[in-house]
């Protein structure tokens, strides 16, 4: 699949090109056009054009049977979008078939659905006394779209991450200008051939291509015809993002990073606890914002939990790699940062060998640590990376204080046995999300986003269409 912007529903390769290459492997698979300020302009002012335009007068049906178009384009062309994800990211083959695919054709049509849930809100109410009528007046509350929306997507999820976004917001009446991440572009241009044929309104959908800091990014986020930001990556951008919208003071929806902690007390099924944790800790290579790197167990079962898990960690395979050279060395860095600071290797810390093409691309160890202070770096910090650091807890406060001693507040998971212990502790973790006994089931009905350094705001379901669109109260006096 050829990279190329989207704008104005004209495809074209204005700008620079700069390699996109195969995290597998090293070999380049082809060249992105980098986004100029001017096709950055040109976006933003077909949006708006589209908001002023045919797709600004769209009725619900409208939308709702657009989304269902699109949801049934990706669904024609499958393969092509798996195959594109697979080579862009080196994730194995069973997680885009079964995850990235599947989902991105079910947010469209989840909020095709949902556009049919939002009964407006009316009710008739007598005017208080301050006020300049008389009488009883009919209020009720409409929503309009927020008017141009900047996505900005991740590398580690890119198709799922980015029509999680883009979704409820045309389905909210919004033109959107979609900058996907540099190392993953293909899926986004598959996905922008699917909405061209799917006859949306020239405009309503666009995209750009390129880096962050003085470029695309900047240009899209910094921009006064953008009206909202809707944002997934790591914390630091998110805060430079912040400061680029502050001039316009343009609302945000920030998905951020994590330090995600796991709480394993000793009545838990161990071979539950065990698997969950291979699972939110080694699935996508850690490459997830929601996968555990900080693991406590209860004393009596912290050996055997530690055995078991280093003992799942070596026998691991199929595996996929690190998103680029630079994200291979960072992730590397921190183990032999976790080994400078004292920590015990009971899994992994390394580079595979592989003895074939692999050795060429980026691949690390899933690895298992312990022994490190809760003052180190390699467990305060985001790594991103097949790794955690296990670590011993005796008291039930205390495996909540240890929890909750992190700059970051996405996601968590709890294993225990015992129901009361689950209500218990789960609403006093301090993330946004808490799993009790499983990890990454997700209802997309239901609110999804973090606390602290993990994000404003919630997406999924109601909460994705509220910040995507604008309460608006009218008064008839009656």
């Amino acid at each position: 699949m050829k990279a190329e912007h989207y704008v104005g529903g004209v495809f074209r390769s204005d700008g620079p090109a700069f390699p996109l290459i195969a995290p597998v492997d090293g070999t380049e698979l082809g060249s992105v056009p980098e986004a100029t300020r001017e096709v950055v302009d040109d976006a933003v002012t077909a949006a708006r054009a589209a908001l002023q335009g045919p797709w600004g007068s769209t009725g619900v049906e409208e939308r709702a049977a657009a989304l269902r178009s699109v949801a049934d384009g990706i669904e024609a062309r499958f393969d092509e979008f798996a195959d594109a994800e697979i080579a862009d990211t080196g994730r194995p083959r069973e997680f885009a078939r079964t995850v990235d695919v599947p989902r991105a054709i079910g947010n469209f049509r989840a909020y095709a659905d949902l556009l049919y849930g939002r009964p407006e809100r009316a009710y008739t109410t007598p005017i208080p006394g301050w006020s300049t009528g008389t009488g009883e007046a009919l209020n009720y509350t409409v929503r309009r779209p927020l008017g141009v929306v900047a996505i900005i997507s991740p590398w580690n999820l890119p198709l799922l991450l980015s029509t999680w976004k883009i979704a409820p917001a045309l389905a909210c009446g919004n033109a959107v200008v979609l900058k996907p991440s540099e190392e993953t572009p293909s899926t986004a241009t598959l996905l922008a051939r699917v909405i061209d044929d799917a006859g949306l309104p020239d405009g309503a959908f666009n995209l750009v291509h390129g880096h962050g800091p003085a470029a695309a990014g900047e240009f899209l986020t910094g921009h006064p015809g953008v009206d909202a930001i809707a944002f997934t990556g790591e914390s630091a951008t998110g805060a430079a993002i912040m400061r680029n919208a502050a001039d316009h003071v343009t609302p945000i929806s920030f998905e951020l990073g994590g330090k995600n902690p796991a709480l394993v007390f000793a009545d838990a099924d161990l071979d539950a606890a065990v698997d969950g944790t291979v699972r939110s800790s080694f699935t996508h290579s850690g490459q997830i914002c929601l996968c555990t790197e900080r693991v406590y167990v209860e004393r009596p079962v912290f050996d055997e939990f530690v055995t078991r898990l280093g003992e799942r960690a070596e026998a691991l395979t199929g595996y996929g790699p690190m998103i680029s050279a630079d994200h291979r060395e960072k992730v590397l860095s921190y183990y032999r940062l976790a080994r400078d600071e004292g920590a015990t290797v009971v899994a992994g810390g390394g580079a595979p060998a592989f003895g074939d093409e692999r050795d060429g691309g980026f691949h690390v160890e899933p690895t298992v640590l312990t022994g490190l202070p809760e003052t180190a770096r390699a467990v305060r910090e985001e790594i991103f990376g097949p790794v955690c650091h296990v670590a011993p807890f005796d008291t039930e406060d205390e495996a909540l204080r240890l929890a909750n001693d992190s700059p970051y507040g996405l996601a968590s998971t709890v294993w225990t046995r015992d129901l009361s212990r689950a209500h218990r502790v789960a609403p006093r973790v301090e993330t946004g999300v808490v799993w009790v006994n499983c990890w990454n089931l997700r209802d997309l009905r239901t609110p999804f986003g973090g606390v602290k350094a993990s994000g404003i705001g919630r997406e999924g379901g109601e909460y994705s269409l509220d910040f995507f669109s604008e309460p608006v109260n009218v008064c008839i006096q009656i």
